[in-house]
């Protein structure tokens, strides 16, 4: 591979220029694609792009999130359709009584929530959006409370997505024994110290007892004005046409006819290994069956609905290909491999952890991967880390925080752009108005990396 050695940064920074100055994330990265393929070589611009597709669109990783985050989309529709999405938030309304209530219910269920970040971000936002919508509290903060405890939660609790994959990993590396990974992992949670502090602030931040900061103050002004759904947004609509024969069931709607589906999604999520995407195929199956046992929908309108979910969820589908499309480019750079290499003289065993944690979480903002940044620096940063005897439970931690922070902050990483979608904004606004409560507990984690070392 062609060494680009300082190169290899240039597209992510056009990236990053083009996103800030046009608030768009497709075209913004599409844009750092074509600068990286104009790099390796001008002449096979056009077979490069086409090429970098087609290997995106074989990947197994983006046919599981287009399945799981369409299915996610059509389950969504049918609870919207059906009004099972409005009795849920009729029924938090008894709960909820102020602006500060509502945001505190949100991050309460995104606890609860804990198996997978899609399954956070998505269902909680969805649900919880009438609500917040009544007390005026901008789509962006409601954005921010559901992906500030998605990713973190996930991180830290040992029975997620993130916590079995990361389990594997170790495994696969020599670094824990055959069965020990999970054991290795939970060892290595008192020191996630970026998802910890991440976490304490969103609370906080609920509770009124912590500044807005940046653009979030300007979003939750715009609110309270009474505009709690920023500019340029555009909602799937599913509102009842006159006359047509699903008004009675919206005007009666049932609660289990929400708790059903969702529980079965929790539940068949974690009966097959937090399998995501099983959870969700059966959770649809489960759903249909239900509001066809009741005619609240005909044959048609189901699946006419569940299309109509589907297509729902292209734009964010395309943020996230265009940005494994960014990833394969940044790769045949060389890009991560020339940010360890750059720092790794630096890396002393009382540095490491922070050294570790700073650059990954850099590499995962840069490149949108947060789980492939972990299977690229776990066998390069492991072995660096017991040959100079470093606390390994502290480096695991350093590397855990790091694909948490890229998870967060990452305006087209996976769950910024699903919370975002939820929730009633563009991945940019989320990202933007997210920003500084993500870079505040990055700083924070750091200095607590240098500590603990």
């Amino acid at each position: 591979m062609e060494a680009y050695g300082a190169y290899a940064i240039f597209p992510t920074l056009v990236v990053l220029i083009v996103a800030l100055v046009t608030k768009r994330t497709i075209e913004s990265l599409l844009a750092g694609v074509v600068v990286g393929l104009l790099m390796i070589s001008p002449a096979e611009l056009v077979s490069g792009f086409a090429n970098v597709a087609l290997a995106t669109m074989r990947d197994d990783t983006i046919g599981w999130i287009i399945l799981v985050c369409g299915f996610f989309g059509s389950l969504i529709a049918l609870l919207i359709k059906t009004g099972s999405a409005v009795s849920f938030s009729d029924y938090m309304a008894h709960f909820v009584k102020s602006r500060r209530s509502s945001l505190v219910v949100t991050w309460i269920l995104g606890l609860i929530i804990f198996i997978d970040d899609y399954l956070n971000a998505l269902a909680i936002s969805s649900s919880m959006k009438k609500v917040t919508d009544k007390f005026k509290v901008s789509r962006e903060m409601l954005a921010y409370i559901v992906d500030s405890t998605a990713a973190p939660i996930c991180v830290l609790v040992p029975f997620s997505t993130w916590a079995i994959f990361f389990a594997g990993l170790l495994e696969d590396n020599g670094v824990a024994g055959k069965g020990e990974g999970l054991s290795v992992y939970i060892d290595a949670i008192p020191y996630m110290f970026y998802a910890w502090v991440a976490a304490i602030i969103v609370p906080l931040v609920a509770f009124g007892k912590f500044p807005l900061m940046g653009s979030m103050k300007a979003a939750e002004m715009r609110a309270r004005g009474g505009e709690v759904v920023p500019p340029g947004v555009v909602e799937l609509d599913l509102t009842v046409a006159p006359g047509e024969s699903l008004s009675s069931a919206r005007t009666k709607p049932a609660l289990y006819n929400f708790f059903v589906p969702i529980m079965a999604l929790i539940f068949f999520t974690w009966y097959f290994d937090v399998d995501i995407l099983r959870g969700v195929v059966v959770a649809l199956a489960i759903t249909v069956v239900l509001y066809m046992s009741q005619r609240l929908m005909s044959f048609n309108e189901i699946f006419d609905t569940g299309m109509e979910g589907f297509k729902s969820m292209m734009v964010p589908l395309g943020t996230v290909v265009a940005g494994f499309m960014l990833k394969d480019v940044n790769d045949s750079l060389g890009l991560t491999m020339y940010v360890i290499d750059t720092v790794k003289p630096m890396m002393t065993p009382e540095l490491l952890p922070m050294v570790v944690f700073l650059v990954m979480a850099l590499i995962a903002f840069a490149t949108g991967s947060f789980w492939g940044m972990l299977a690229v620096a776990l066998p390069i940063v492991m072995p660096l880390a017991i040959a100079m005897d470093a606390h390994l439970p502290l480096v695991i931690g350093a590397l855990m925080s790091a694909a948490a922070f890229g998870s967060h902050a990452c305006f087209y990483g996976d769950s910024t752009v699903l919370s975002a979608q939820g929730s009633g904004c563009t991945p940019m606004q989320h990202a933007l108005t997210q920003l500084p409560y993500a870079m505040l507990a990055a700083a924070v984690a750091s200095v607590m990396f240098f500590f603990a070392a």
